[in-house]
């Protein structure tokens, strides 16, 4: 008897073990690992933009002790507006600290073309003389040092959105120069003149987009916008005239800030020779 049930029990072990043989695999559905682009390593590239008034007020004045003219905005300026275009090259870096968050920085230098001139005229506050100013204002050339932070977009890891801030630093040309006449009683007429020419520092801020296309991962354009400022300046000089027969000097300045905005467009090439793997999202 206990042999038959032990021959029975075998009987049936090989059985179950053939029917689970027979049965389906269930093992788990492989999940897909996307590759996402990698924006690390070193870049550079050229660009091209335009700058234009950032519309800062700017304050002139006179003292001309015997026609009283003596008040600041007079001859009244509000700005000198300015514009021009402005091409260069950059070189940066960009680390990607993980899939969404990229780290970099970044420097320039511009060749520019943006100028201005500015003009007001007044009449003395004693109303016995006429002034009237010219300002002319150019930046020869410009560069910056920014840091970059960008984040990508959401399943599309080729497009960064990132903003931008640093140091600002360029050459400006403000030459300005003040005319005024003696009518009461009838005098002579006079003008004066100062230029400052200079390497001036400030900073800069702003942001943009850049797009790397799947096809060409090596290169990547961009369209970015910046505010800079590189201080300001203070233009005085002195000149002579006469009135009632009498010889005056007077005392002319004005106050300049150099403020403008850009917008630019670039092209970039990413040789990374330190990184040249994409990014894998890992789940």
């Amino acid at each position: 008897m206990k042999k038959l049930s032990a021959a029975a029990s075998l009987f049936l072990l090989s059985c179950f073990s053939a029917i689970a043989a027979d049965l389906p695999s269930m093992k788990s559905a492989s999940i897909s690992i996307p590759n996402l682009h990698n924006w690390s390593g070193l870049y550079s590239g050229v660009n091209i933009g335009y700058g234009f008034t950032a519309y800062n007020a700017e304050y002139g004045y006179t003292v001309a002790p015997q026609v009283n003219v003596v008040s600041w905005g007079s001859p009244a300026m509000s700005q000198t507006s300015v514009g021009g275009v402005f091409g260069g090259v950059q070189l940066g870096y960009n680390y990607q600290w993980n899939p969404y968050l990229v780290l970099g920085f970044e420097a320039d230098i511009q060749a520019s073309d943006i100028n201005g001139t500015g003009y007001g005229a007044s009449k003395a506050k004693s109303r016995n003389a006429y002034t009237s100013c010219t300002e002319t204002i150019s930046y020869d050339w410009f560069g910056t040092a920014r840091g970059r932070i960008g984040l990508t977009m959401p399943n599309y890891s080729n497009i960064l959105i990132y903003g931008t801030g640093g140091f600002a630093y360029g050459y400006v040309n403000d030459t300005n120069s003040k005319e005024y006449l003696v009518f009461n009683p009838l005098g002579s007429g006079a003008s004066g003149a100062s230029t400052f020419a200079n390497t001036k520092a400030g900073w800069t801020a702003g942001g943009g987009i850049e797009w790397s296309p799947q096809t060409f991962p090596t290169w990547s354009a961009k369209v970015e916008y910046l505010y800079t400022s590189l201080g300001s300046a203070l233009s005085t000089f002195q000149s002579n005239y006469t009135s009632g027969g009498q010889q005056y000097s007077a005392f002319s300045g004005h106050w300049t800030p150099f403020q403008f905005n850009s917008i630019r467009v670039g092209i970039n090439w990413h040789f990374n020779p330190f990184v040249g793997e994409p990014v894998v999202a890992k789940y």
